[in-house]
Formats: structure tokens, sequence, C-alpha cells
């Protein structure tokens, strides 16, 4: 893409025109490069997205905008001020010539170099060095405006500097990764300097209430000793050099007795934590053995009441009360299903079972809990996956269920008494 050409002006007519001098140290720059420079609104408007973006930098162009809008731009965002930025690009009056002015000044160095080159070969050289040195906008403005540029040449620097723009963004997100995990690192590692600050101020204060401890016993014993005076009494009278070297020993006595009962209290603090650590754990297997007493008590009544009954009559109240009921009892050891099949019919309950999934097919759970108004299971004798579905089960059904604490008969028996409460709220679980 060949960037058109427009016949040059002189010093005089841009002064006029934009109102602004060149420094003097543009001077020079303008000398070389005034009649033979293309400007930026010259420039097809394709590119100016890519000049405004690569060649300024955000606080610059903030600066530059502000001058041609003319009130404060600090609370816009950095794409709304790069749109503007793209849209004054292509403006010729003011705007325009205000952006020409500040791109040259900002690249004066690297316009002076490219103004050397005599032809496009030179000029894509000096273009692949700055690339290869990272010297990119002010290489991309040079090329850009540069009237021995061709298209082709015009094509591969805007190329190359839209692929440089894709990696950049690649690069940044991956420092943002990086960036995010040093301040989760540095976030942690001053909460730990905090800490172990705290800890040293602590340490410092106990160490300062000693030595003033210390302090004090040594004025009261130098007062006893020197007949009851005032400590400063007793100091402007004079020592004498044996009475400092009771002293002296006397601290050093202290100071050991002060290590001494540190390292007493230091063993005494961790003999009373391992003491509270064992009784912790002696409370909680005195709570579980109590527990497991009450419910051996309870499955002990239970059997014992059974085993009172006269096959030939009819059980006890509390059985009769569930009388013509249909139970489901799941998992258990199969040599005692029959058993709990009798008890329960002498109790006139029908007591279905399945295994839970062994040999039965897990899918009959459903339409048998479906049946049944109450579902029983020890949970020493099935699976915890068969209690999940089971549980799941009776919730959708509105069914209770009953964990028995054993596959034994007793603690069947403890079932069937607990089964007085079925219609209770309460009752799905114990």
């Amino acid at each position: 893409m060949q960037i058109p050409m427009t016949k040059p002006r002189n010093g005089a007519d841009r002064a006029a025109a934009g109102g602004l001098m060149p420094r003097p140290a543009e001077a020079e720059l303008a000398m070389l490069l005034e009649h033979r420079r293309t400007r930026l609104w010259e420039i097809p408007s394709l590119f100016h997205c890519s000049i405004i973006g690569t060649c300024l930098t955000p606080g610059e162009l903030r600066k530059l905008v502000r001058k041609v809008v003319g009130y404060d731009v600090d609370l816009l965002s950095e794409i709304t001020l790069h749109n503007e930025g793209v849209r004054l690009a292509g403006n010729q009056g003011f705007a325009g010539k205000l952006l020409q002015k500040t791109l040259d000044r900002r690249h004066q160095l690297t316009l002076k170099q490219f103004a050397k080159a005599k032809d496009a070969t030179e000029l894509g050289r000096l273009w692949d060095e700055a690339k290869r040195s990272g010297e990119i906008p002010g290489a991309y403005w040079a090329v850009l405006t540069h009237p021995l540029a061709t298209e082709a040449l015009i094509d591969a620097v805007f190329s190359d500097v839209h692929m440089l723009s894709h990696l950049v963004g690649a690069a940044n997100r991956a420092d943002i990764r990086r960036l995010n995990a040093l301040e989760a690192e540095n976030a942690a590692l001053h909460a730990r300097a905090q800490q172990i600050e705290d800890k040293l101020q602590t340490t410092l204060r106990a160490r300062d209430a000693t030595i003033r401890q210390l302090n004090d016993m040594l004025a009261h014993r130098l007062v006893e000793e020197q007949g009851g005076l005032e400590p400063d009494t007793a100091g402007s009278a004079g020592t004498p050099a044996d009475e400092i070297a009771a002293l002296r020993q006397a601290v050093a006595q202290l100071r050991r007795r002060l290590s001494t009962e540190t390292g007493r209290r230091e063993r005494a603090e961790q003999k009373a934590a391992e003491g509270g650590a064992d009784l912790a754990q002696a409370t909680t297997r005195l709570d579980e053995a109590t527990k497991r007493e009450q419910c051996l008590a309870e499955e002990l009544a239970a059997a014992e009441r059974q085993l009172a009954l006269d096959p030939r009559t009819k059980p006890a109240a509390p059985a009769a009360e569930i009388a013509g009921a249909t139970l489901l009892y799941v998992g258990g050891r199969p040599g005692l299903i029959l058993n709990l099949q009798n008890a329960a019919a002498r109790a006139e309950v029908r007591l279905l079972h399945h295994d839970g999934g062994i040999d039965d097919k897990r899918g009959l759970l459903a339409g048998m809990v479906g049946r049944a108004e109450a579902v029983l299971f020890p949970v020493d004798c099935v699976s915890h996956d068969a209690v999940a579905t089971l549980k799941r089960l009776c919730r959708q059904a509105g069914k209770p269920y009953l964990p028995l604490r054993s596959a034994s008969m007793a603690s069947f028996f403890v079932g069937l008494d607990r089964l007085r409460s079925l219609g209770s709220p309460d009752a799905s679980e114990y």
C-alpha cells in the first residue's frame, strides 16, 4: 500500500498554520525531514490505530488529548482515550499537527537515523535491526512516514507490529498470572512476618518485665545490706568493691534461678498439654463406651423380654402395637434371616429381606421400600452404597428408616420396640 504524498510546506507555513514553532533541539530534524516525510493525516486511516497504540505511551496520549479537548481526561478509560487519539490522527488541523509534532519529538533520534536511508532496501534493514533490538515504536513511525517506503515494506512492517501485539498480549497474560501468584506469596510472607514480629514484641516485653523485676530485687537487697538506706542514698555514699562483687554474684544467681524456673515452667506446660490431649482421648473413649453400654443394655433388655415370652401366647404390648405392619430388613447375616423372620412373625409383622445388592438386584430396593412401612438395616453388615441408596429412597417415599447397631437378634428386637414411635416425625433415625 503506497502512502500518498502531499506537497511539502516550509517552516513558516507550518508555524502559521498550527501556531507551533519547533524547539531548537528539533531544528536539525526539521531541516532534514521537513520536505520529505509524510504527515500523520496523510497516512491511510487503517494505520492510525497501530500508530497511536505503538508509538505513544498512555501518559503522553492523555496529556496530548487534554490539550486538544480542553478539559480533564483523567477519568477516561484507556480504550476511550485510545479511540480519541485515533480519531484525532485524521485531523489536519491543530490536533493532527500536535500529534505529528509529539511523535516527531519523541522519536527524533530514530527519525534522524532512518533519514539517512537511500532506498527501500536499506530502510528495511534498519527496520530489521530495530525489531531485533526491541526499538519498535520509533522505527515504526519512521518507516510509515519515510518517502522511500514502498507498499511491500509498509505491509511487512504493519504485519510485524500486528503479530508483535499478539505476542505481547500473550506474554502479558503470563506475567499477570505470575504477578497474581507472587502477590499471594507476598501476602502469605507478610502475614508470617507479622506473626514473627508480634511474637518478638511479646518476648521483648517479657524480657523487659524480667529485667525490671531483677533490678527491683537488686535495689531492695542493696538497701538491706547497707542498713536500710534508700537506694539513691546508698549509691551516693559510694559502693565498696566487695559489695559490687556481691551484687554481681547475686545477679548471676538470680539469672540461674530464672533459667531454671523457665525450664520448669516449659516442662510443666508441655506435660499439661500432653495431659490435656490424653484427657480428651480418654473422654472420647469413655463417651463411646457409655454409648455402647447403653445400646448393649437396651439390646439385653429386649432379648430378655423376647425370651420370657411363651411361644404359644401373643407378644407383649410394644410388639403388638406394630402388628400387621410390613417391614424391610436390608443387609445382615444370611444365617440369621430366617430367625429374624420367625421373630417378626411372632409379633404379627411381615418381614421382607434384601441383602443390599450382593445376590439380590439393587433395582428391587425401590419397589420393596414402597411396600414396607419402615426399613431396618444393621450398620455393621451392609455396604455403604446400599445405605446411601436406601436413605435416598426412604426420603423420597417418606418412609422412616432405623439403623441398627449390629446384625444380631438383640439389635432387631430393639428395632421392633422402637417402631412403636413409627408415626413420630423423629423416628427416621436414632
